[in-house]
């Protein structure tokens, strides 16, 4: 019998990391123990999940040889940093996005990663934790919409000023609003048309609606063009309260033979979550996606295991992050 893979995480401060390590628990690992910085406003929901997981010192984590893989939530211009640090001690890394904030960060991770040989990997998590994006990409594999030439994603988001810490607000702490979250919609663009890099046509990033607090952006987008398809992003920060869930994300997929348009996490009139409406020559219907499955977690423990690269391959992750950062710097670039 093959022994679970062992992970601890190393920072706390973004609620992505419940998630993140729900998921590889659910996909069969063991979490053994996890630190962060001081007492950030995730803890106690963290606790309340993990209740047996003990918390342990950051570095006795990276000295444990029974510990593979190490899951990264802390303050984002941090996790490269510490990402470096678990790679030289052995251990294989599933970070939080945005994964590095900045060029040097990202150019240190590469070498890293082709020094150690070990995995470097992101939770994009709106891709990897919906069910709906998960049945999209097994219709798309079979030719359900012909061939993908456009991806429209849209991020909105709910600013839940009062729970929000201080580098949030911070421009390096996070990195940007395209840095941060515009990363899952870059990564989907990419994922779904097949495309290994792509020109970064247009960048904008902008603060609206808070003045107050001039390191915020609130609104961003992003055109992208490759040889296969085309992409626009939109993220933003505006979500209102009536809204029932964190933001309405959505995702169209447009093929040469039919679309399909994702509503993840709300479909205001609809009960639930994972809307996938279908459209092409033969059929046109609304399909409940929720039960497809989560198939990147347990691919990420046999990829730790196999050394294989059968959940994300390591030359599409650098991408999703360099072409974020060049937008990010041609947005700014064009308000300086």
């Amino acid at each position: 019998m093959t022994t679970p893979l062992r992970f601890a995480a190393i920072g706390i401060d973004h609620r992505h990391i419940y998630g993140m390590a729900a998921n590889m628990i659910d996909a069969g690992c063991t979490f053994v123990g996890w630190a962060t910085e001081g007492h950030p406003n995730t803890e106690d929901g963290f606790v309340e999940r993990f209740p047996d997981v003990p918390r342990r010192d950051a570095q006795a984590l990276l000295d444990d040889p029974a510990v593979d893989l190490i899951l990264l939530s802390g303050i984002p211009r941090d996790r490269a940093g510490w990402a470096v640090r678990a790679m030289e001690a052995g251990k294989d890394v599933l970070s939080d996005k945005p994964g590095c904030t900045t060029e040097e960060q990202l150019a240190t991770l590469r070498d890293t990663v082709a020094r150690t040989g070990r995995i470097w990997s992101i939770d994009f998590s709106e891709r990897f934790e919906v069910p709906a994006v998960t049945r999209a990409a097994e219709l798309v594999a079979e030719g359900a919409i012909g061939r993908v030439i456009q991806t429209l994603g849209i991020g909105p988001h709910r600013l839940n000023r009062a729970t929000r810490p201080d580098w949030f607000f911070e421009r390096d702490a996070y990195g940007g609003i395209l840095t941060d979250i515009a990363s899952h919609q870059i990564d989907q663009f990419l994922f779904f048309t097949g495309s290994t890099d792509a020109e970064v046509t247009l960048a904008r990033v902008a603060n609206y609606a808070n003045p107050d607090d001039p390191g915020l952006q609130d609104f961003g987008e992003i055109a992208l063009q490759s040889p296969k398809g085309h992409g626009y992003i939109r993220v933003d920060w505006y979500t209102p309260d009536a809204l029932p869930t964190w933001g309405d994300g959505r995702l169209t997929i447009l093929g040469t033979e039919g679309y399909i348009d994702l509503r993840k996490y709300v479909d205001v009139g609809q009960p639930g979550t994972d809307h996938l409406i279908l459209v092409n020559g033969d059929r046109c219907e609304r399909i409940d996606a929720s039960g497809a499955g989560l198939p990147f977690f347990a691919r990420l423990a046999a990829d730790v295991r196999d050394r294989t690269e059968t959940a994300m391959t390591q030359t599409h992750v650098f991408k999703v992050c360099e072409l974020s950062l060049r937008a990010q710097a041609m947005a700014e670039a064009a308000q300086a």
